[in-house]
């Protein structure tokens, strides 16, 4: 059993990370500030504590860890185009906040970063800084021999993301859209493709990090195929009506994990699939 510090817990990615490890018997405390997380995600077993990562006391808060999922960030390409300062703030002084605490204590550091990397660092300021977060974890292996990790992320989707506002996913938006009875919304000509990966694989890769001496290893979590957001809206029904919106700015053509490290090295491999999942979510 280890003592973990889940940052972001609050989230969609943490609260799913915090049931697993939970049920895996480790003690598990996460910091939120709760502009992206609820309370209502709360799990019984974690302690959770509301903060600032740029402001708490880690010492003082949370004494020694074991382990630390680095997983708070503002995500989401669209506002960091209105809101560069509260992106790289966030995104890359809190990871800067996090490795230092890290260092004192020797703790090994498990960061998400993001796919978007390969689509340009200049295009938004949340690409940049999500990498940027990625550069100081190689940073602080390579000078201070920190243990690391760097897991990005691909199109996650699944139980408690996000269904509304500007920090909402495409899957939680038609899923939010199909409850209510409104036309699904399609940005753009809506043949950009999208590697969509269920929220069980990226937690299933993230547990199987624990434990390895890496030095700011990536690897990439993606399901390896990828799909149209045409396709995607038809699979809740060919015939459900669909409207077509502008195209939005900082959005790339496609996304589709090809590296085959997480396999190799972690014995990663993900099974959830995209259909099988909408086609139960209809038929609720």
């Amino acid at each position: 059993m280890k003592r973990i510090l889940v940052t972001g817990g609050a989230g969609f990615v943490g609260t799913n990370l915090i049931k697993r490890l939970l049920k895996e018997n480790h003690e598990v405390i996460s910091l939120d500030n709760y502009s992206t997380g609820y309370k209502a995600n709360h799990q019984p077993g974690c302690e959770y504590i509301e903060g600032e990562i740029n402001q708490i006391d880690f010492d003082k808060t949370f004494g020694k860890v074991d382990l630390i999922y680095h997983l708070a960030a503002l995500a989401r390409i669209q506002p960091s185009l209105t809101q560069p300062e509260l992106f790289i703030k966030n995104n890359f002084m809190g990871t800067l906040s996090v490795l230092e605490y890290a260092r004192k204590h020797n703790i090994q550091v498990i960061y998400s970063g993001s796919s978007s990397k390969h689509h340009g660092l200049y295009g938004s300021p949340y690409a940049w800084s999500k990498y940027g977060g990625e550069e100081l974890c190689k940073l602080y292996s390579s000078v201070y021999n920190l243990n690391t990790t760097i897991c990005r992320f691909y199109n996650v989707y699944g139980p408690h993301h996000l269904k509304t506002g500007e920090y909402a996913t495409v899957i939680g938006i038609f899923e939010d859209q199909f409850t209510n009875n409104k036309p699904l919304t399609i940005v753009g000509t809506g043949e950009q493709k999208r590697d969509f990966t269920h929220i069980n694989d990226i937690v299933d890769g993230l547990v199987r990090c624990i434990g390895h001496n890496f030095k700011a290893e990536i690897f990439e979590l993606g399901r390896g195929n990828n799909f149209s957001i045409n396709e995607i809206a038809n699979l809740f029904g060919k015939s459900y009506p669909k409207i077509n919106i502008p195209q939005r700015d900082g959005e790339y053509d496609s996304t589709l994990c090809s590296d085959p490290k997480a396999k190799e090295i972690l014995d990663w491999s993900p099974k959830e699939n995209l259909d099988n999942y909408i086609k139960k979510f209809i038929k609720k």
